[in-house]
């Protein structure tokens, strides 16, 4: 009697990564599944995906410049 889900996490429709665009850029996104993330190398922005629903708002996303270090 385990509460954890044994689901694997929300997949992106690939349709929907086709028309999806970084809404800061314009440009296309990279999906990124281990991190459940839509990737901007544009912007340098990774908007989540929550319960398989992309977050596309900029003040959401993830800043990738915090990432790369010093």
């Amino acid at each position: 009697m385990s509460d954890t889900p044994t689901v694997p996490p929300a997949c992106v429709d690939p349709r929907l990564l086709e028309i999806l665009v970084c809404p800061l850029t314009r440009e296309p996104l990279r999906y990124d599944a281990a991190a459940q993330e839509l990737i901007s190398d544009a912007a340098k922005l990774a908007y989540p995906i929550r319960d398989g629903i992309p977050i596309m708002l900029v003040d959401e996303a993830r800043s990738l410049d915090d990432a790369a270090g010093a």
